[in-house]
């Protein structure tokens, strides 16, 4: 079995408020201290054993004894969205955010979205994707017209009920919008069920901008080392520099592509994004199912740690934060968590950019730094 390196990005679980948060609206925001406090405590053992309350203090998750390598990442380009933060972990920093609406669609480029779906659409305007199916939903069920909000990031969402129009012509209609849209992502959301019981399904489906420059992800292909991705990894990268994808709609799939891929897999390199506590929980503050959703993350992490061997890292970070005591219900600017496991590597702090996750991974596996590429490697 040759070298491996797995990436974990625990979506939105920042760690404090970047330098220029209060340009985003989101000064002094700190999702996983105050998820930690409003939660009573977290209980976290073996993320805690990794070092997690080494990072910074949070309550209930004492410093290690015993810490991996350990720190804060920070962004170094604009943005707070998952493609910015999943960007920039594998060496990919925009220069320039993409255009994002935070009031909805202007007329002229609704009109565009509207030709390109091929029929008018409702809602135009910033929303809580669960909260836009439920108050939205009997009218998208009424008139047939997609559900369209958007957000402070540069999204534009796309929901429609199964039974208006199957998630097939849902995802066709989606990347019509791609092609005439300047956007960081075009996500559609297909969902089911009856009035007052709205789901959506796991066919959520992300049409993102390609990169716009070379990542540690295709540097790792020309390398001749085989890239994973798990859950909307490839949908971010626009499967650019992914040689395969593996089920990951809800971290239940997510943790168990995770778990084969950490029993079986013969040598590479995985990209794996936990989405629940962004999509389920971290929008609707619910900070209950937030930090269950952690404790189940713990415990695979844990059980991960028992087949990986000698030739092994596994690397523990986030993309952005969506702190609970927010005024508002989007993303937000902060720093996000480095936890690094790798044999001969403990005990020491590294506080760097996003881009080291990419540089280091690169590092373990080829042998060598990718000189041409941002970040700074913490493999000594």
């Amino acid at each position: 079995m040759g070298r491996r390196a797995f990436v974990i990005v625990i979506d939105a679980c920042g760690i404090g408020a970047l330098p220029d948060a209060a340009d985003y609206g989101d000064a002094g925001s700190n999702t996983l201290a105050h998820v930690a406090e409003m939660a009573g405590g977290l209980e976290l053992p073996v993320l805690g054993a990794l070092g997690l309350g080494s990072i910074l203090p949070l309550r209930g998750v004492a410093p290690a004894k015993h810490p991996v390598v350990y720190g804060r990442l920070s962004a170094q380009g604009p943005g707070k969205d998952s493609t910015a933060g999943h960007w920039e972990l594998m060496g990919v920093v925009a220069a320039v955010a993409p255009p994002a609406y935070p009031d909805g669609l202007p007329p002229e480029l609704l009109a565009e979205v509207e030709q390109a779906v091929g029929r008018g659409v409702i809602c135009n305007r910033p929303y809580n994707g669960l909260a836009a199916i439920d108050d939205y939903g009997a009218e998208h069920l009424e008139s047939g017209k997609p559900i369209l909000y958007t957000s402070q990031d540069s999204v534009i969402q796309l929901a429609c009920h199964e039974a208006v129009m199957p998630a097939s012509e849902l995802y066709a209609a989606c990347a019509r919008v791609r092609a005439c849209v300047s956007v960081g992502r075009v996500i559609a959301r297909p969902f089911s069920g009856d009035a007052g019981a709205f789901e959506r399904t796991l066919g959520r489906h992300d049409f993102a901008l390609a990169p716009p420059t070379r990542s540690y992800l295709v540097a790792l292909q020309n390398a001749g080392i085989p890239v994973h991705a798990v859950g909307k990894v490839g949908d971010l990268f626009a499967d650019v520099g992914i040689d395969a994808t593996h089920p990951g709609g809800s971290n239940a799939q997510a943790l168990a592509s995770i778990g084969e891929l950490v029993a079986d897999l013969d040598g590479g390199f995985v990209l794996a994004n936990l989405i629940e506590t962004d999509q389920v929980y971290g929008h609707r503050k619910d900070v209950a199912g937030f930090h269950g959703a952690l404790r189940e993350i713990d415990a695979a992490v844990g059980g991960w740690l028992d087949v990986l061997g000698p030739d092994d890292m596994l690397v523990l970070t986030a993309d952005h934060g969506c702190d609970p005591a927010a005024a508002h219900t989007d993303r937000t600017r902060e720093s996000v968590p480095l936890l690094a496991s790798f044999q001969g590597h403990r005990g020491r702090r590294h506080d760097g950019a996003l881009a080291d996750v990419g540089a280091t991974a690169y590092a373990w596996l080829a042998g060598e730094p990718a000189i041409e590429l941002p970040g700074d490697t913490f493999v000594a």
